[in-house]
């Protein structure tokens, strides 16, 4: 069996964060010939903007050279067309459909395969909006957790704030979790309203982008501010 091997490439947070890009990027991708992406149209997108600003003049990448494969959540299926890319020795880039991929990315499952198949595998430095926001919010970096998605349901919610402060009171950890853009306000109702005063509530939207922000308050202060971030990209920190 030829040896392949996996690079992780790290796309946009924002269509106007193309500096946040690391330039040797290219290189690696010039070295693949596979391509599993979350989402084939963004992907096939970022990469001719990011050919277009950042290569050399008269350096042309061809997108339609590769070969082009659909994560949607690695399933046994897409899985197996990895294990088999691998197996004859092809070169494999896989691409998030924003940040770097196997970072609350189904990319992991691919991640997975090749590490049990004993292949190289070559994560590549780029934006990934967990960090951007803990690195910006002054909250613990030592201890920190991401949740992901909080539940939709109202009580349930409810339920996953009050637990998620109680444990970032007891181990002094930052609490990390996204939602939705276009329920960001609901999210943020929900947090002043049932999340303790004192507790201190970071909010970083649009990463990377022109109108990124990044602020930290407690919850008391927080509700003195209208805030609207409806539809904007957002991930919020929570340490009691």
């Amino acid at each position: 069996m030829e040896k392949g091997a996996v690079y992780l490439v790290p796309s946009l947070l924002d269509e106007k964060g193309l500096n946040a890009i690391p330039l040797y990027i290219a290189e690696a991708v010039k070295k693949c010939q596979v391509l599993f992406v979350e989402n084939e149209r963004t992907a096939r997108r970022f990469l001719k903007q990011f050919w277009k600003e950042r290569l050399p003049a008269g350096e042309e990448i061809v997108i339609d050279e590769y070969e082009w494969f659909t994560i949607h959540k690695a399933e046994e299926e897409v899985q197996g067309i990895f294990r088999q890319k691998l197996k004859e020795g092809k070169t494999i880039g896989i691409i998030s459909e924003a940040g770097c991929p196997g970072v609350a990315d189904p990319g992991q499952l691919l991640v997975a395969v090749a590490q049990d198949m004993n292949v190289p595998v070559v994560p590549l430095v780029g934006p990934s909006s967990i960090l951007l926001a803990l690195m910006a919010s002054g909250m613990n970096g030592q201890q920190f957790r991401f949740f992901g998605y909080l539940p939709i349901d109202t009580q349930q919610r409810v339920k996953a704030i009050k637990e998620l402060e109680a444990e970032s009171k007891k181990n002094n950890c930052t609490q990390i979790f996204i939602e939705t853009p276009y329920r960001n306000n609901q999210l943020i109702e929900s947090l002043l309203k049932h999340a303790n005063p004192g507790s201190r509530l970071c909010i970083a939207v649009d990463l990377t982008g022109e109108n990124e922000w990044v602020k930290t308050k407690t919850v008391a202060a927080w509700k003195k501010e209208n805030i609207d971030i409806h539809k904007r990209p957002a991930i919020f920190l929570l340490l009691a």
